[in-house]
């Protein structure tokens, strides 16, 4: 018997609208989420960009005819009906070339060329797919290890406990960036081994690893804190008077009880992973060429940000609106799956 089912009537009283008989307490909070208009708006927001990332190749090859992993430093294009070089020669002296700017035409790289001259908003799309498979990837990697030690060390507490817990201060006092840093500058010459699993240094695995070991204190610390919280609660406690065992308190009264509390950080995570693994790959040590995320995009455009700015702007834009909209749907699911949240906007 969980916490959930042991008091429906109580759940349904703190929703705005008339009970819905027989009706559990998941369904009472996905009604409540549909009624989130922002968390919705977000949602659709969100989807429409995985849906546009997963299009790439379709883009490419049929929309763009474009290969955005080639240089194309002889190519041409059409630009107002009219045959013009991909990289043209720089205005003034005429030393040097600039690669076109946006033509605004989807035919015809329409967000135009890097350095390299290849198309941006093919790049733009394909990095999208790297980028949100890897913060996808290591959110789900980092709270599934986050749930079962915040498990392990929240109900059998003491030693078990203090060394977990130590553990994971340890590695939540380095910063982020500088640990994710150093483990991929030496991932990157020679690979990651854990185990029997051999990550290649070129592999889009090999980020998601780093980045889920790196935050799986961030989603420990609020995952532990609700299992001593539920561990105390009457139900456990009457639970173990009937004589349950350790696995049927873990995984039927107390799990069942903090998979909220995993479910409100999935989205945070996903959208901080985005960030984390832009800003490596920007550095050079996330994605490596000839593949493509947004942060290695943006740093194709570091040295044209003054004479063809959107080859930085387009995957910071993207980045930017797939933040937002997961930190949105995070508050929504929030709000939605703890009915206390609910009461206290509502007062």
């Amino acid at each position: 018997m969980t916490q959930a089912s042991q008091a429906p009537e109580r759940s349904a009283a703190l929703e705005s609208g008339p009970p819905v008989l027989g009706r559990g307490p998941w369904f009472r909070g996905l009604r409540r989420l549909r009624r989130n208009r922002p968390a919705m708006v977000s949602l659709l927001a969100f989807a429409c960009i995985v849906a546009v990332s997963l299009l790439a190749p379709l883009y490419a090859a049929r929309v763009a005819h474009t290969d955005p992993f080639n240089s194309n430093i002889s190519g041409t294009t059409i630009v107002n009906g009219k045959k013009a070089d991909v990289l043209q020669q720089s205005p003034g002296l005429g030393l040097g070339v600039s690669p076109i700017g946006p033509t605004w035409d989807f035919h015809h790289f329409f967000l135009g060329a890097d350095s390299e001259g290849r198309d941006v908003a093919a790049r733009v799309l394909y990095g999208g797919r790297a980028s949100l498979l890897i913060g996808f990837g290591a959110a789900v990697a980092s709270s599934l290890i986050a749930t079962g030690l915040a498990l392990t060390a929240g109900f059998f507490g003491g030693l078990v406990d203090s060394v977990i817990s130590r553990l994971m201060d340890m590695l939540w006092a380095f910063p982020v960036f500088l640990l994710a840093i150093l483990i991929a500058t030496v991932s990157l010459t020679q690979g990651l081994q854990l185990g029997p699993l051999t990550v290649n240094s070129g592999s889009l695995l090999l980020p998601v690893v780093i980045i889920a070991m790196i935050f799986v204190p961030y989603a420990y610390r609020p995952i532990r804190g609700q299992v001593l919280a539920v561990r105390e609660r009457d139900f456990v406690k009457a639970a173990i008077v009937e004589g349950a065992s350790n696995r049927w308190l873990i995984f039927r009264e107390i799990l069942p009880n903090v998979i909220t509390t995993v479910l409100v950080l999935l989205p945070l995570m996903i959208a901080l992973d985005i960030l984390v693994e832009s800003g490596l790959s920007f550095l050079g040590i996330g994605v490596q060429s000839p593949q493509a995320s947004w942060g290695t995009v943006i740093g194709d455009g570091q040295g044209l940000i003054y004479s063809r700015p959107w080859v930085a702007i387009a995957p910071g834009v993207m980045i930017l609106l797939t933040v937002l909209s997961l930190n949105v749907f995070g508050d929504g699911i929030r709000d939605a799956l703890d009915p206390r949240a609910k009461v206290r906007i509502e007062a």
